[in-house]
């Protein structure tokens, strides 16, 4: 029987998801840390073993604040689960996380999100944007159609012209600005993860 529904609803539920670090090490404190999800309302199917949020959607993992319209999270007979995020019409889901060791953030927008946790890739769908900033400023950012990125690896694959992904049917390059490290700024905890672009990436489902 689905949960009822609460204006401003708030459940806290314990994922194991390990959301996008981005293009960068995510805070690894966050790694353990329970999901508190917010949203207008939620339904939740123990027979699909499916759980919807619509309205407002705000998740929050340690550092990581995820904002989205709609949000599904689906888990198989083995126990493995995979978060969906929608953005509503002509607007764009939201990101951002801590590095681990210090003061920057990790940034990213797109009309859709997919998160796989067996294979801990966070994939950016359709008007996919990533950033760093160190403090205030941006430092390192990256655009295009479709942005993988496996946490695991720390490999970064960004597709400009994903099939079925461009309506306007134009030919998309992919975006990228790489801002030097200041001299006497403090190294980062990992190196930026290898960014290379990808001809074709293939389709995500949606459910």
């Amino acid at each position: 029987m689905p949960f009822k529904a609460f204006s401003r609803f708030t459940a806290f539920i314990t994922l194991s998801l390990t959301l996008l670090g981005g293009p960068a090490l995510a805070e690894k404190a966050d790694k353990d840390k329970p999901m508190n999800i917010e949203a207008d309302n939620m339904r939740h199917d123990e027979a699909k073993k499916t759980s919807q949020f619509t309205g407002n959607v705000v998740a929050v993992k340690g550092t990581m604040v995820m904002r989205a319209a709609r949000m599904e999270v689906q888990e198989n007979d083995q126990g493995q689960q995979i978060a969906y995020f929608w953005a509503a019409p002509k607007e764009r889901i939201f990101f951002r996380q801590k590095r681990d060791g210090l003061n920057e953030y990790t940034e990213g927008e797109a009309e859709m999100a997919i998160y796989d946790k067996q294979s801990d890739v966070m994939t950016l769908i359709q008007r996919a944007e990533a950033r760093v900033l160190r403090g205030t400023e941006v430092s390192n950012q990256v655009t295009g159609q479709k942005i993988v990125y496996n946490n695991t690896t720390e490999v970064m694959s960004v597709d400009g012209q994903a099939k079925g992904l461009n309506p306007s049917g134009r030919t998309e390059r992919v975006r990228a600005v790489l801002t030097p490290r200041k001299d006497g700024a403090a190294p980062a905890a990992s190196s930026t993860p290898m960014l290379r672009t990808s001809p074709d990436l293939g389709e995500s489902k949606k459910p």
